[in-house]
C-alpha cells in the first residue's frame, strides 16, 4: 500500500511538476511570430535574433535563450523608464512666514513625469501630498433662513462670527462670503398668493419674500462687513418642512466668479435645522428637469430654482485611463497605516502640515492605444493642484526600425525580414513565408497538424510550417520533442528518486521502457530476490513476501527489510539490556566497550514513565521493559523498530533505586520499644504483687476467724513494757 502511494504521489508530482513549467511559461505559450509580439507577451520575455534559430524557440525568457546558445547580444529586451519632467518639492511654511501667492505654494510632489511602459511590467513611482500651512482658504457661509430657524437665527449669526475668527487663527490669506437659501419659489413649497408672497409669516410677524437662494457677499477680506450682512438677516417662510439646500449648494459650487472663488482650498459652511430636497421632488411643481450644473444668478439672486432639482455624487477618481492600463495604491498614512487596493487611494485625518506618501504603480497590457502617447492625470479630490503623467509605450523591438521589406531572405522578396525572421507579407505562411494562403487555407493547413482534429497545434509543442509540424527545441539538448503532430518527448515519463524511469530504463513518447529485471511505470520495482533473502535463506524470513525488491511482512509482530526483527518477541528486554544500560547510565558490563558494541539503535531519554510511547499510540509494535542493576536500582525502556527500520529505545532518564534504612527512627523505635515494655512489665509485677498481697492478707483473716485461742493471758506473754517505781516519789 505505501509503496502504492509513493509511485502515485511521485507521478503527480512529476505531472504537476510538467504543467506548472508549460503553463507558467508566457514566451512560450504566446507563440509569438515576430519579435514585436513576442515583448508584449510579458516582461520576462526576449526575443534572440540570431538566424539561426527557428521562430517557435525565438521568443522565451531571458535565462532559457542564454542557456540554449543564443549571445546575450543578440537578444532583444527593451525595459521601461520613467523620467520626472518637474519635481518642485513641497512648501514647508509656517503661518507668519513671507506671504507667497498660492500659485506659489506646492502640496503635491512631483507635478509631471513620464513613463515608458512595457507590457508586463510596472513602472512605480512616489508621491507626496503635504497640507501646506498657513495654504490660502475661502470659506462660504451658507444660511438657512426658513421660518423654522427663527428660534435658531441669533446662534446661526454668532456662528458666521465664531467661524471667521477661528479661521483667521488657522491662516493669514482669509476670505469669507456668505449666502441665504429658502426653498423653491413655487407651489407647493410656498403660498404663491400675493400677501404670502410679500410676507411669507403669520400675524404680526414681518418677514423677508421667499427666495430659493442669494448670494448675500462674495469672498472678502473685510471681516467688518461680513458680520454687519450676518446679523442684518430677517428670516422668511415656506410651506413644506424640505428646504432648498441643495440648490444652492449647486449654485455656490458653480457660480464660481459671482462668487468669487480662487484656486485655493474652498470650503462651504452649510447651516440649517431640516432637510432638503432630493431628485424627483421637484415632480410635485411640475419640476421634471435633472439640474443641468451651471450658474443661474442675476444680482445674486438664483433663478432657476423652479425649473431644476438635483442629485449629487462625490467620487475619488484620476483621469480616464486608456485600454489595458492599470494603476495600483498603495498608502502610507499617519501613525504607520499602510493600506492597499481602493483604501490605498486615501489617508484619513490629515492634518494641515502633515505629510503621507503613495506609492503608485502603472502597468500597461499589451500595446494601448496602438503604440500612441497618453496623458493621465492624479489629484488629490477637492485640491486643483494634480500629478500630469506622459505615457508612452513599448510595442516594437528596436531591431523592428532596421527590417527590410520585401527582403530576398524570405522566399523571393514575400515579406519584411527583421529581428533575424520573416514576418510575411499578407496571404503569405511559413518561417520564410514560402507558401501561400491562396493555394491552400491556413484553416486547412492547421487542420493537418492538429492530432485527432483536436484544438492544440502541434501540440503546442512546435510550428505549423505549411501544414507540417516542426517541433520546437529544448534547452537541455537530450531533450528533444518527435512525433508527426510533436506529441511525443522523451524528458516527460514518470520518476522515481527524482531520476527519469527510476535510472532503470529509457524515456520514449512519454513511457518508461525499463531495463531487464526492473518493471513498473516508473521503472522502479525490481525483480531481483536477493535483496529480500533473510539469514535463514528464506525469502522474507518465511513472513512475508518480496514485492519489487523490498519484503512487505505478512505477520505484524515481525519487522525490518527481511522481516526477522520482532521487537515484541520474548527475551527482547534482556538481550538490549546491557547496551541500554551503558548508552544511558554509564554503567553495567559493555561501559568500557559501550561505543562499539551498542550503536545500533537511537536512544530517546523521556523523564518519567508517563511520558514513554504506548503500544495504542505508535503505528509500530514496540516492547515496555523493566530492567535491574547491580546496585537494585529500576530502569525503565521501550524498544521498537519504527516503520523507517530503524530501532529506537526510549528510556526514562532517572533509575528506582530503593532507599537505605533511616537509622535515627530505628534507634528510637527500639529505645521507646525497651522503656515501653519494662513499664509494663513493672506494671504486670506491682499488679501480681497487690493481688498477692491481697490473697495472704485475706487468708491471713480467714485464719484468724477460724483460730480458737484462749482469751487469758498468755503465759508466755511478757509485755514488752517495763514500769519502774520511784521510790522517792510521794506522788505530790
Amino acid at each position: 500500500m505505501d509503496l502504492k502511494l509513493l509511485l502515485i504521489s511521485t507521478l503527480l508530482g512529476v505531472v504537476c511538476y510538467s504543467n506548472a513549467q508549460k503553463e507558467g511559461n508566457e514566451c512560450i505559450n504566446a507563440n509569438a511570430k515576430y519579435c514585436g509580439e513576442c515583448i508584449q507577451a510579458g516582461a520576462k520575455c526576449g526575443w534572440c535574433k540570431d538566424p539561426g534559430e527557428t521562430v517557435s524557440t525565438r521568443c522565451d525568457e531571458m535565462e532559457s535563450l542564454i542557456k540554449r546558445g543564443c549571445d546575450k547580444g543578440m537578444i532583444e529586451n527593451p525595459r521601461g523608464e520613467q523620467r520626472t519632467l518637474k519635481n518642485k518639492a513641497v512648501t514647508h511654511r509656517r503661518k507668519g512666514a513671507d506671504k507667497l501667492k498660492p500659485e506659489d505654494i506646492t502640496q503635491i510632489q512631483p507635478q509631471k513625469l513620464s513613463l515608458t511602459l512595457r507590457s508586463g511590467e510596472p513602472q512605480s513611482f512616489d508621491l507626496k501630498f503635504k497640507r501646506a500651512e498657513d495654504y490660502p482658504i475661502d470659506l462660504y457661509y451658507l444660511m438657512d433662513l426658513s421660518y423654522s430657524m427663527k428660534d435658531d437665527l441669533e446662534n446661526v449669526k454668532n456662528l458666521g462670527t465664531s467661524l471667521m475668527l477661528e479661521m483667521s487663527k488657522i491662516t493669514s490669506d482669509f476670505k469669507i462670503g456668505f449666502g441665504s437659501f429658502v426653498e423653491k419659489t413655487v407651489m407647493p413649497y410656498i403660498s404663491t398668493t400675493p400677501a404670502k408672497l410679500l410676507n411669507p409669516c403669520t400675524g404680526d410677524q414681518n418677514c423677508t419674500s421667499p427666495f430659493s437662494y442669494k448670494n448675500v457677499l462674495r469672498l472678502t477680506s473685510d471681516g467688518k462687513k461680513f458680520n454687519t450682512l450676518v446679523g442684518q438677516q430677517h428670516i422668511s417662510g415656506n410651506l413644506d418642512s424640505p428646504e432648498g439646500g441643495f440648490d444652492a449648494i449647486m449654485q455656490v459650487a458653480v457660480c464660481g466668479e459671482q462668487i468669487g472663488w480662487r484656486n485655493v482650498t474652498r470650503l462651504l459652511v452649510f447651516s440649517t435645522d431640516a432637510g432638503f430636497h432630493f431628485a424627483g421632488d421637484g415632480k410635485l411643481g411640475g419640476i421634471v428637469l435633472p439640474n443641468d450644473g451651471k450658474c443661474h444668478l442675476e444680482n445674486n439672486v438664483y433663478t432657476m430654482s423652479h425649473y431644476y432639482s438635483l442629485s449629487s455624487e462625490v467620487i475619488l477618481e484620476n483621469s480616464k485611463l486608456p485600454e489595458g492600463l492599470t494603476i495600483a495604491y498603495i498608502s502610507r498614512c499617519k501613525n504607520g497605516v499602510v493600506s492597499e487596493g481602493e483604501n490605498g487611494r486615501k489617508c484619513s485625518n490629515i492634518s494641515i502640515g502633515d505629510e503621507v506618501t503613495f506609492s503608485i504603480s502603472v502597468t500597461s497590457k499589451g500595446c494601448p492605444k496602438k503604440g500612441k502617447s497618453e496623458t493621465i492625470k492624479i489629484k488629490p479630490l477637492g485640491f486643483t493642484e494634480e500629478v500630469e503623467i506622459t505615457l508612452n509605450f513599448i510595442c516594437e523591438c528596436e531591431c523592428h526600425k532596421d527590417g527590410v521589406k520585401n527582403s530576398p531572405l524570405c522566399h523571393f522578396g514575400n515579406g519584411t525580414y527583421e529581428c533575424g525572421a520573416c514576418k510575411c507579407n499578407e496571404k503569405r505562411v511559413g518561417r520564410q513565408c514560402e507558401c501561400s494562403s491562396n493555394d491552400v487555407a491556413t484553416e486547412d493547413m492547421d487542420r493537418t497538424c492538429r492530432k485527432d482534429n483536436g484544438t492544440d497545434i502541434c501540440s503546442n509543442n512546435g510550428d505549423c510550417v505549411c501544414g507540417t509540424c516542426e517541433c520546437k527545441k529544448r534547452d537541455n539538448p537530450e531533450e528533444r520533442y518527435s512525433g508527426q503532430y510533436c506529441e511525443c518527448d522523451n524528458f516527460n515519463c514518470d520518476r522515481s528518486g527524482n531520476k527519469l524511469c527510476g535510472g532503470h530504463g529509457r524515456c520514449e513518447c512519454r513511457v518508461c521502457v525499463c531495463d531487464p529485471m526492473w518493471t513498473g511505470s516508473a521503472c522502479d520495482c525490481s525483480l531481483d530476490n536477493s535483496t529480500c533473502m533473510a539469514s535463514n535463506k528464506q525469502i522474507c524470513n518465511g513472513r512475508g513476501t518480496c514485492e519489487c525488491g523490498m519484503c512487505k511482512c505478512t505477520d505484524p509482530k515481525f519487522q525490518g527489510p527481511t522481516c526477522e526483527t520482532c521487537p515484541t518477541c520474548p527475551g527482547v528486554c534482556i538481550e538490549h539490556k546491557e547496551c541500554v544500560q551503558c548508552r544511558a547510565f554509564g554503567t553495567g558490563e559493555k561501559k568500557d566497550k559501550c561505543e562499539k558494541d551498542c550503536s545500533y539503535f537511537n536512544l530517546i531519554k523521556v523523564k518519567d514513565r508517563d511520558k514513554l510511547p504506548q503500544p495504542n499510540d505508535a503505528s509500530y509494535p514496540l516492547m515496555h521493559c523493566k530492567e535491574r542493576d547491580a546496585n537494585d536500582c529500576w530502569f525503565y525502556y521501550t524498544y521498537a523498530v519504527n516503520n523507517n527500520t530503524e530501532k529506537e529505545v526510549h528510556v526514562v532518564d532517572t533509575l528506582d533505586c530503593p532507599t537505605g534504612p533511616d537509622i535515627i527512627p530505628i534507634v528510637a523505635g527500639v529505645v521507646a520499644g525497651i522503656v515501653l515494655i519494662g513499664l509494663a512489665l513493672l506494671l504486670i509485677w506491682k499488679l501480681l504483687m497487690i493481688i498477692h498481697d491481697r490473697r495472704e492478707f485475706a487468708k491471713f483473716e480467714k485464719e484468724k476467724m477460724n483460730a480458737k485461742w484462749d482469751t487469758g493471758e498468755n503465759p508466755i506473754y511478757k509485755s514488752a513494757v517495763t514500769t519502774v517505781v520511784n521510790p522517792k516519789y510521794e506522788g505530790k
